[in-house]
């Protein structure tokens, strides 16, 4: 299984053997991602960290990563003062980028962002989430967290929030089904997931329910993956406000959840899960925001061939 020299773009062009090999990396990392061992493996590689959009778990696990396995981040910093503020295209940015460092993690707020740096690109692209369309890495961070707290084959989820705009549900869903899972869409209905991909899913096996309340499927699932209703992709603020604070966990909701249920939020959040629920058992999302750790060490590794 191959990795070097391999853009990460989407989850669409993994296999489920693929994935399981990055998670089996993943926990070979998490000694190195704690700091109980030390590494040198990416010792003289530099890591091109690009974001055109604000960022602190996605930035700071990739830079991290690399830190711990001995390597070295170039930061692009504020757009405002780069040359993309002189009105520099991203096929021109990716092309000066790619002679200084031997990968790059891009985020930008443009669907299709990634694929287009690809093309231009000599080194590897890592795709860190473009507008609403894929976030792998976040992904494979998500099923290292399920796989470590719960089961992935056959796995019970219910997604809920925002189903139409949220690029971490779109890349989950699809991972999601190469293991069997039975997926419940929890969305208002101008939230809903977008049919295309409901299709897809439901082509690839997957089982799909959708419904419209957190109440109609939170004593069935094992895991319940929340994401905010994200007001910056809204192109008419009153809309917005018609959906914002429409589902929210709360420690009453969960009286009627089995014990073993694993909530997850890729963060940051805003008022969708009330703060006494951190104190609870179910709790997982400050675990799945470290998991990035190890999930980037395992991927800027293999994609840099440093391992196989």
């Amino acid at each position: 299984m191959i990795f070097k020299d391999h853009h990460i773009i989407s989850m669409t062009s993994f296999s489920k053997d693929m994935i399981d090999h990055i998670l089996e990396t993943a926990e070979k990392m998490e000694p190195i991602a704690l700091g109980k061992q030390k590494s040198d493996l990416l010792s003289g590689k530099v890591l091109a960290v690009l974001f055109f959009e604000p960022s602190t778990r996605t930035r700071m696990s990739f830079e991290t990563a690399m830190y711990r396995l001995g390597g070295d981040v170039l930061n692009l910093g504020s757009v405002d003062a780069s040359s993309i503020a002189k009105g520099e295209t991203l096929a021109d940015t990716i092309r000066v980028v790619d002679s200084y460092a031997d990968a790059i993690v891009l985020r930008h707020p443009r669907e299709g962002a990634a694929f287009l740096a690809s093309e231009f690109s000599t080194v590897p692209i890592l795709n860190a989430g473009d507008g609403a369309g894929h976030h792998p890495t976040q992904t494979l961070l998500d099923l290292y967290t399920i796989k470590r707290q719960s089961h992935l084959d056959g796995l019970k989820i219910a997604l809920a929030g925002d189903l139409k705009y949220g690029r971490t549900v779109h890349s989950l869903c699809y991972a999601l089904s190469l293991y069997g899972a039975q997926i419940t869409m929890i969305s208002p209905p101008e939230l809903r997931m977008p049919e295309e991909i409901i299709n897809d899913l439901e082509n690839r096996g997957a089982k799909v329910t959708e419904v419209e309340s957190i109440e109609e499927a939170i004593g069935e699932v094992d895991v319940l993956y929340m994401t905010r209703i994200q007001k910056e992709r809204f192109p008419d603020p009153a809309e917005y406000q018609k959906v914002a604070n429409r589902l929210k966990i709360t420690t009453d909701l969960l009286k009627d959840a089995k014990q073993e249920l694993r909530i997850m939020h890729p963060l940051p959040r805003v008022n969708e899960i009330h703060p006494d629920v951190d104190d609870t058992v179910h709790a997982c999302y400050f675990k799945q925001a470290f998991y990035g750790v190890p999930v980037r060490m395992a991927l800027v590794a293999l994609v840099l061939g440093a391992i196989e």
